[in-house]
């Protein structure tokens, strides 16, 4: 993300290196899998098999097949370099460096077709739009701690939680809008820019 165009594994230890060595793997049989069958015909085990690891073994990576497809290596960072960022900068200038400069790393690092399918599945697959949901509220904690320091605030407060999680929302929607109009047009990291212009200035 950010300011380091490192990826997330250029600082990771050898177990850990081999835990996401585990984890792209099953990812990569899951893209593979769906692209093949769809979705709600491709299951746990077939995914363990084309993976070369146990059912048990993906269950301890990913708590749900809709995870599988959800969960990145970026999301991780995500604290970190928020807070690399310039203390007087304002948390939506540094969302929107951060942001880009993510999705810049994304893309470059993953298959355009996976892309197009994690972010079509969000849209057409309600059990994967359900979780993904769910998983709003982790990267939103994310953004309530950083805009907590940022302010000298509680992280629990009402206002900066409601914050914290009008970014997320405002980042999810540029998401789903690029998949309903079928990745066509401005791409993703353009359309991040202009939520966050939007929660910044309103209509």
């Amino acid at each position: 993300m950010a300011a380091s165009a490192q990826t997330p594994e250029a600082k990771l230890g050898l177990r850990e290196r081999k835990k996401l060595k585990t984890r792209t793997a099953i990812r990569e049989a899951t893209y593979r899998l769906i692209m093949e069958q769809g979705y709600d015909a491709t299951t746990v085990e077939q995914i363990a098999e084309a993976a070369e690891v146990s059912p048990s073994t993906v269950f301890r990576y990913f708590p749900t097949k809709e995870d599988i497809v959800l969960t990145d290596e970026f999301d991780p960072v995500l604290e970190r370099e928020l807070r690399a960022r310039p203390a007087d900068e304002s948390l939506i200038d540094s969302l929107r460096h951060v942001i880009d400069h993510s999705l810049q790393l994304a893309f470059d690092s993953e298959d355009p077709e996976v892309t197009r399918l994690r972010t079509r599945l969000q849209v057409e697959v309600p059990a994967v739009r359900s979780r993904m949901m769910e998983s709003m509220s982790v990267t939103g904690q994310i953004v309530c701690r950083v805009l907590a320091e940022r302010t000298g605030r509680d992280a629990g407060d009402l206002e900066v939680r409601v914050y914290a999680m009008a970014v997320v929302g405002a980042l999810m929607e540029a998401t789903m809008y690029w998949a309903e109009h079928d990745q066509k047009g401005p791409d993703l990291r353009e359309l991040s820019v202009r939520a966050l212009d939007t929660l910044q200035h309103g209509l």
